[in-house]
């Protein structure tokens, strides 16, 4: 394996990709701005895509019809329409797409949820998951001058807007224009582990509530959201999270309730608790994302299934979409077997974004 090319779209960020695979590999890289370069490639097995949210399917889909396999960051799409169609594109090219969930590959994880599924809490039922940060106040941007970055090329598929100096190179996570909150920055990776654990796919009603509480700035989504989605089979999943507080300390990240016990996960192992709530066993783990790159390379060469082909990747975003969209509408949704909205013609426009003309994602 090697690494052939490095992209990025702001010069001084390629320059410190293409030494720092130099300086790991004893082989500089090709570094380009665009990555169809890359896929013009026939050389080149697969792309990893780390971009903005914005950029994670329509760049996908080209990579798929390309040929090349995909691995593609949290959350695997911008908007539920677009996980369909990476979906799609997968299959009609035959390409390999894993989202980069990387509990999904931790051995420890794997144990946990397989005891989940395999009855050890008897029925579950209900999974809760949190996350807290202590993220400063983004303030008030104001227009500024693009230096050393091709803004026109990081915009991509996404409708023109002006530069401004608040958006890089983090915070265009909180504008639904490029991002999806924190929901979809962080939540992703805790809502695949109740789902997974509960074995549920969409969900038939979701709720949300939260808003913009802890600072007067240009952040467009919530920095305090609770959501909840009910299943069939009478079965509930429950997110909360806090972009501006740590508190409380010590909660775990994912807790498993059923009729005979609870199960709690963390990022460095699971506790299995009885129905009153006294610790049974506590099991150590120790996290590691190359595990599952390396999945995602064994998956190509055929020596292994990838942990997080991009179905259950999208089914586990569309979660966060839907949370969104009725956080955003401030109606409960109904939905379908299959996720999709029903009954709310408001609340289904927000399925599907506007692109910029030539930018238009296609299978």
């Amino acid at each position: 394996m090697a690494v052939a090319y490095v992209c990025d779209v702001d010069q001084r960020r390629l320059a410190q990709a293409s030494q720092a695979v130099d300086k790991l590999t004893g082989k500089a890289p090709n570094a380009v701005t665009d990555f169809r370069r890359i896929l013009d490639d026939k050389a080149v097995d697969a792309l990893v895509i780390a971009t903005c949210n914005h950029w994670h399917a329509p760049a996908t889909m080209l990579a798929c019809a390309a040929g090349k396999h995909v691995y593609v960051e949290k959350p695997c799409s911008h908007n539920p329409r677009e996980g369909e169609m990476m979906v799609a594109a997968a299959r009609k090219h035959h390409r390999l797409v894993q989202m980069g969930n990387q509990r999904r590959s931790w051995p420890w994880v794997q144990e946990a949820i397989g005891q989940v599924r395999a009855g050890l809490l008897g029925r579950a039922y209900f999974a809760q998951a949190w996350y807290t940060s202590d993220r400063p106040t983004i303030g008030k941007g104001k227009s500024a001058p693009v230096r050393g970055l091709d803004y026109d090329m990081w915009q991509g598929p996404a409708p023109r807007r002006p530069f401004r100096d608040n958006f890089l190179y983090y915070n265009w996570h909180w504008f639904w224009h490029w991002g999806n909150g924190e929901l979809g920055n962080n939540g992703v990776h805790t809502l695949d582990l109740c789902r997974w654990g509960l074995g549920v796919d969409c969900p038939i009603r979701v709720t949300a509530a939260g808003g913009r509480y802890r600072y007067n700035d240009d952040q467009e989504t919530p920095d305090t959201q609770v959501v909840s989605f009910d299943f069939e089979g009478r079965k509930s999943i429950s997110w909360e999270g806090l972009s501006c507080s740590t508190m409380p300390t010590g909660k775990v990240d994912v807790l498993f309730h059923g009729e005979t016990g609870s199960l709690g996960i963390t990022d460095r192992g699971y506790t299995v608790y009885d129905t009153k709530g006294q610790e049974v066993r506590k099991v150590a783990g120790a996290f590691d994302d190359v595990v599952h790159i390396a999945n995602f390379l064994a998956g190509i060469r055929g020596a292994a299934q990838i942990h997080s082909e991009i179905e259950e990747g999208h089914k586990s975003t569309l979660l966060c979409h839907l949370g969104n969209i009725a956080y955003r509408t401030g109606r409960a949704l109904r939905c379908d077997g299959q996720g999709h909205i029903t009954g709310d013609s408001h609340a289904a426009s927000l399925w599907t974004r506007e692109y910029e003309k030539g930018w238009e994602p296609k299978v």
